[in-house]
């Protein structure tokens, strides 16, 4: 029986080996497979690929049968070769070869020759692949040809590989920025289908991935109440109305879970449209814009609480000044005399909501500075004790310090503007008792606390009191006030590196503590 003609078999094991080559796409792996593929079929000892990238220049990535001295030494020598994109078909690694074939010659790693050729593909040079024989037998022709086949079936292999590989990395790092975006990011078919989530989006809605892949848009994002103007089913109705650049935002209350509350949101969509105007995806980011929405609140209520304070002291101001102008009466002078106190506390108060919108403004700004000097606790609370005893019949007003309370560093000013809100606070919220300021000492800080006999602060209000034109309901009907007392105070003990808390206890009356460092100077804020 007569064998195949050998060039029929190199013919079969080509096509077999580029079958395999095609199907595999790990680059590491493939390039393996090629170099045990080259030196088999060219019955060679040893090999080499080295592969040239933009980024790094050339590299030699796998080898076989060489000493790594030898790979170390050559790799330098590739920066030699010259511009391989004019006839990259055509080159002939000169420089290279040259190099090889001294090495070979000299026997000094047991090699006697070697060819070299590049992997071309798409006419463009990507690497070179090396095979080496240790015996006397040249490279043929035919060695060469069958070589030249192999390296362009494994250059288009290779190429393959590193587009899939760049794809794999790129889908990565997409990936790992909409997984580390702070905003929910939602990727829609173009039939409004949701094709993924990033982990934002599902904290948001407290609920797994798997029950909001493949759901439809509106079976997801479901309104409280319509948003006003377009929606995205408006908007796709016949494909993308809008230009492809041009974005579609939504901004509603959104409902989660049954037992959530709603969640306000603004949502942008913005669509991929292909190079000839077909919808691809739909990428939406949501926002929780609750913030947003407090502060619109808090502006609201801060325009209506100022409106209210300062109306009330113009309205008295005004209208005891007009009586006192009247020229058809007669006044008795202790009439004068009331009226003028009433003008006169009116306009105190005017002064001290106007001073407290201003230290509310610097500390926004952060410019609330401190004036440090030595402070004796004790005696600020003496003082301010005696003053506030005058302004009050129905409270009796005990500070309780030890004798060897410490000297703190402060500002005087300001932590006398603390002690007398506080003060201000016990007297207006508590009908009469007693009033005590006690102090205590630890190791590193100094501790102030005022309490009353009053009704205290309810446990919800609790985590409010400091917040800047926060006022408990029930005592919003009640008492006069801007909601800026403490937070400023707040404010100026967090300046002076201190912190202030409640220490109420159920049925004992409202209790407020803060304290100062003993021992380090506090720089301005």
């Amino acid at each position: 029986m007569m064998l195949p003609d050998y060039r029929v078999r190199q013919r079969d094991y080509l096509l077999d080996i580029a079958r395999a080559l095609a199907e595999e796409l790990n680059l590491d792996k493939l390039l393996e497979r090629i170099l045990h593929v080259a030196i088999e079929m060219l019955a060679g000892q040893a090999g080499f690929i080295a592969l040239r990238s933009e980024q790094n220049g050339w590299k030699v990535q796998v080898w076989s049968g060489l000493p790594k001295p030898l790979v170390q030494y050559i790799e330098p020598y590739f920066n030699q070769i010259p511009d391989l994109e004019e006839h990259p078909i055509h080159v002939e690694l000169t420089q290279i070869n040259r190099l090889i074939q001294e090495l070979a010659n000299s026997g000094s790693f047991g090699l006697l020759n070697g060819v070299g050729l590049p992997l071309v593909a798409r006419e463009q040079t990507i690497g070179v692949i090396y095979i080496f024989r240790s015996y006397s037998a040249s490279f043929s022709l035919n060695d060469r040809t069958v070589l030249s086949s192999f390296a362009n079936q494994a250059a288009i292999a290779v190429q393959n590989a590193q587009f899939y590989n760049q794809i794999i990395q790129e889908k990565q790092r997409m990936s790992a920025l909409l997984d580390s975006a702070a905003d929910g990011i939602m990727i829609l078919t173009p039939a409004l289908k949701v094709e993924r989530v990033n982990p934002a989006f599902v904290r948001l809605f407290q609920n797994s991935e798997n029950d909001i892949i493949n759901q439809d848009h509106q079976k997801v994002i479901r309104w409280s109440n319509p948003p006003a103007g377009i929606t995205l089913e408006d908007a796709v109705a016949g494909g993308w109305p809008l230009t492809a650049h041009a974005h579609l935002y939504v901004e509603g209350d959104l409902l989660t879970n049954p037992q959530k509350p709603k969640i306000p949101v603004g949502i942008t969509y913005a669509p991929l449209i292909s190079p000839e105007g077909t919808l691809l995806n739909i990428v939406a980011t949501l926002r929780d814009i609750t913030r947003f929405r407090q502060a619109d609140e808090l502006k609201s209520t801060f325009i209506s609480i100022i409106s209210h304070e300062l109306k009330t002291p113009v309205a008295l101001i005004k209208g005891y000044v007009s009586t006192l102008r009247r020229e058809d009466a007669r006044w008795d002078r202790s009439i004068v005399d009331e009226s003028l106190t009433v003008i006169e506390d009116e306009a105190d108060r005017l002064g001290l909501l106007i001073e407290n919108m201003l230290d509310a403004s610097r500390l926004q700004a952060g410019g609330l500075a401190l004036k440090q000097t030595d402070l004796s606790l004790p005696d600020l609370a003496k003082r301010l004790a005696k003053r506030f005893a005058t302004q009050t019949s129905m409270h009796q007003i005990i500070v309780n310090f030890p004798e060897d309370f410490p000297i703190v560093l402060a500002d005087e000013v300001r932590i006398e503007q603390v002690v007398s809100n506080l003060i201000s606070n016990a007297i207006k919220y508590s009908n009469q008792g007693e009033i005590r300021i006690s102090g205590q000492v630890r190791q590193d800080i100094v501790i102030v606390c005022v309490s009353d006999q009053g009704a205290g602060i309810a446990p919800e209000d609790i985590p409010h009191v400091f917040d800047r034109f926060y006022r408990a309901p029930d005592m919003a009907r009640n008492t006069k006030g801007a909601g800026l007392g403490l937070f400023l105070t707040r404010s100026i003990i967090e300046a002076h590196k201190g912190h202030i808390w409640v220490d109420t206890e159920s049925g004992k009356g409202a209790r407020i503590c803060f304290s100062l460092p003993r021992l380090h100077e506090i720089k301005s804020a």
